[in-house]
């Protein structure tokens, strides 16, 4: 593949989405009877120190005084997950629980919803449905996210966020993911209970939604493939896809952002296999810039990412 383009390949399951796995003890006659389940921590418990220092002085070299002011206003939220131990997370974050709009970004949500639909039976996943929720994220279509959060309903929809399953919205934790309007332009439904935004998001809830598809604790695991190719090879090419291009183009991509006038997002996963390491990142902005500063925040975080996993990067 030619130097400096992204390789955004279809994610395999033995990297960035981990399928939840059960290894059997024992011995091979009689079935053993005891089984151990990985489990892992929560997110919320996960900050590392070292790790949100870096962050942070990393961030207040690039931006300066423009970071800062962001950052005071709460015009600004940030979130990085090393997740290349997934029981041994390292978070750190900047405003991680400021809920702001976010443009398409909660069209992950959507795509939960049709998954929860069709694992329930409620809905195929047929060439039809694939589709759609393909052009939903890839290309950010407007007309497939409105009719399949038409097929998802609404009221299911926020039930299944704010369900004890997910907690994608959770009024203690100062919101998350919200979808309280079609992207059809028509009116509200409802906007979130605490910030009355239509479409909304934290930082964190969204690092969540991720951390829980790479531990196999979202969708059901026959699905998981289909989930990453979805979330893969993503049509529109800025934001986090252009600050990687020139910064690391080994990196694969499973991402979905959102823009609207000065509202900037983006959110994804991004795996360097030949590095040896692979993380979460989200960056929610409002700023006529926003697009530009979150780019060079995608390059930033993953030379950070390099001074942290640099036995990996020797080889």
């Amino acid at each position: 593949m030619k130097r400096g383009k992204i390789r955004l390949r279809r994610l395999r399951l033995s990297t960035a989405l981990v399928l939840l796995v059960i290894f059997s003890i024992g011995c091979q006659e009689p079935p053993p009877e005891k089984v151990q389940v990985l489990t892992y921590p929560s997110l919320r418990e996960s900050f590392d120190q070292d790790f949100q220092h870096f962050l942070e002085t990393a961030l207040e070299k690039e931006f300066r005084g423009e970071y800062k002011r962001a950052v005071e206003n709460k015009k600004a939220a940030f979130v990085v997950v090393d997740s290349t131990n997934l029981q041994q997370p390292r978070v750190a974050g900047v405003n991680p629980d400021v809920m702001m709009y976010a443009a398409s970004l909660p069209k992950i949500a959507i795509l939960l919803g049709a998954f929860v639909k069709i694992e329930n039976g409620e809905m195929l996943l047929n060439d039809e449905t694939r589709a759609g929720l393909m052009r939903m994220i890839r290309k950010s279509s407007n007309e497939d996210a409105t009719a399949i959060l038409n097929r998802v309903g609404f009221e299911d929809l926020a039930e299944i966020l704010q369900s004890q399953r997910y907690r994608l919205y959770d009024p203690e934790q100062n919101g998350g993911l919200w979808v309280g309007r079609d992207y059809s332009g028509g009116p509200v439904w409802k906007r979130d209970p605490l910030h009355h935004i239509s479409h909304g998001a934290t930082a964190f809830q969204v690092a969540r939604f991720y951390y829980l598809a790479m531990t196999g604790r979202l969708i059901s695991e026959q699905y998981l493939s289909d989930f990453a190719e979805i979330m893969s090879d993503s049509d529109i090419q800025h934001k986090f896809v252009k600050g990687l291009k020139k910064a690391n183009s080994d990196a694969e991509i499973y991402r979905k952002s959102g823009t609207w006038k000065e509202f900037h997002a983006d959110s994804g996963v991004i795996v360097d296999k030949k590095a040896g390491y692979q993380y979460i990142i989200v960056a929610l902005m409002e700023h006529p810039k926003g697009a530009g500063v979150i780019a060079r925040f995608a390059a930033l975080v993953d030379q950070m990412m390099v001074r942290f996993h640099p036995v990996s990067n020797k080889k």
